[in-house]
């Protein structure tokens, strides 16, 4: 099945994900819609983050996708039921995904999640990990500078590093092997992450494990792309197209990535 795959977020986060899936499903077409004028989610009432996430799924809809991929961890822990009931393809989300990853890789069962005060508060993450191993000892901790230090596209450098320290210092007398990165923003600062936690301890995300999620949906469904023709990928955002072209120019590896602004029904 040729139509492409729906990609959503509250802004460039998802990105992440949209670079797993091109390495692991190199022939799928990806329509992605970042809702920059109006990130960042985790501050927002569930009620505005669902419609704006409805809105979204709408928009790709129209655009007559065959899947969707909720790539916002505070979406998903909102509105990702409520989409696998409406849309009439298969919806995914990016929280069990990360969970997954977090078991595989912890040793101790003492894991930490970083997320916007939107996904810490709806306790989607301590449910999906519980679910997978009831010994786990999850700790959460919002980090609500972060989505905008990477919208902003100032996520290197030292403001970058020396932001990071100062949000992870409530975590200084925890103890834990294991970091989710429960925002899709957070994996462009991971090294920052990484060197503040130290490399005793993993740092995960939800990205690697949710593209191989998409994969055995294709294959579920029987709806994976077998053209041999080159993948038509579009990107769209409601904020500003120059800044969300540099960081995509950045973190994807793609030739000629065109930009194209679009306006949600309100």
């Amino acid at each position: 099945m040729n139509a492409p795959i729906g990609v959503i977020d509250s802004g460039v986060g998802g990105l992440t994900v949209v670079k797993e899936m091109l390495r692991l499903l190199p022939n799928e077409s990806i329509y992605y819609i970042g809702d920059t004028a109006r990130c960042p989610y985790g501050p927002r009432s569930q009620e505005q983050v669902r419609t704006f996430t409805w809105q979204m799924a709408d928009a790709l809809s129209k655009m007559n996708i065959k899947m969707l991929v909720i790539a916002c961890n505070t979406a998903t822990a909102v509105a990702l039921e409520s989409l696998q009931k409406k849309c009439p393809f298969p919806v995914i989300g990016v929280i069990n995904a990360g969970a997954r990853a977090a078991i595989k890789a912890t040793k101790s069962h003492d894991i930490v999640v970083l997320g916007t005060e939107g996904t810490v508060k709806s306790g989607a993450y301590d449910e999906a990990l519980y679910s997978l191993s009831s010994s786990s000892r999850v700790t959460s901790l919002a980090c609500p500078s972060f989505v905008p230090l990477v919208e902003s596209g100032e996520y290197e450098g030292e403001f970058a590093d020396q932001l990071v320290k100062e949000s992870l210092q409530p975590l200084h007398q925890t103890s834990f092997d294991t970091v989710i990165l429960g925002c899709t923003h957070y994996p462009l600062i991971q090294r920052n992450i990484e060197q503040t936690v130290g490399e005793h301890v993993h740092v995960v995300s939800s990205a690697e494990e949710t593209a191989k999620d998409v994969q055995n949906l294709l294959s579920y469904h029987h709806i994976a792309r077998m053209e041999q023709l080159a993948p038509e990928h579009r990107f769209f955002t409601t904020g500003s197209v120059p800044m969300f072209q540099l960081i995509a120019n950045k973190w994807l590896p793609l030739q000629k990535i065109q930009v194209k602004r679009i306006t949600l029904k309100k």
